[in-house]
């Protein structure tokens, strides 16, 4: 039995890590700069179903920041702003899903913005960076995130079997 959970595990995480890398590299134009609206990030609300999806989040994001060639500061701690977040949905996964979206926007906005000032040397103010990252989060997670939500939700023991 312990053994089929472990595989299940996996399988999901790698999923999830697999399809976070393709939305990336379809939205590439969006998913990349000081206004972005990375689509890949509405996945961050999978840790409501399963924790599987906190590895898979975290590895697709590594993924996708390493295969595009993104600077080494932002495969690293990018990929740990979408780690935290994930980790964030995942301990709010009891409350409202409203409340388990925020801590992946939270994480993205206040971290992306000091990747993009010295890794990118993005030389607008890093307030104005928070904002507009923090507003592309809030249209990938709140907005999207919470649609694959909904559509998810009735299906959950189907679709996330233990």
């Amino acid at each position: 039995m312990f053994e089929r959970k472990g595989i299940i595990f996996m399988t999901q995480a790698a999923a999830i890590a697999a399809i976070y890398v393709v939305l990336t590299f379809v939205f590439a134009p969006i998913s990349f700069g000081e206004v972005q609206v990375r689509i890949s990030e509405a996945l961050c609300i999978l840790p409501i179903f399963t924790p599987a999806a906190i590895p898979g989040l975290y590895i697709g994001c590594f993924l996708g920041n390493l295969l595009s060639g993104a600077s080494v500061f932002d495969v690293i701690f990018g990929s740990l702003a979408t780690l935290i977040g994930a980790l964030g949905t995942y301990y709010l996964r009891h409350k409202k899903p409203v409340v388990a979206a925020i801590p992946p926007i939270l994480s993205n906005a206040f971290i992306i913005p000091f990747i993009l000032r010295y890794a990118y040397q993005v030389t607008l103010p890093i307030w104005t960076m928070i904002l507009s990252v923090g507003a592309g989060e809030v249209l990938s997670v709140a907005g999207l995130g919470l649609l694959l939500y909904a559509v998810l939700e009735p299906n959950k023991k189907v679709v996330f079997r233990q």
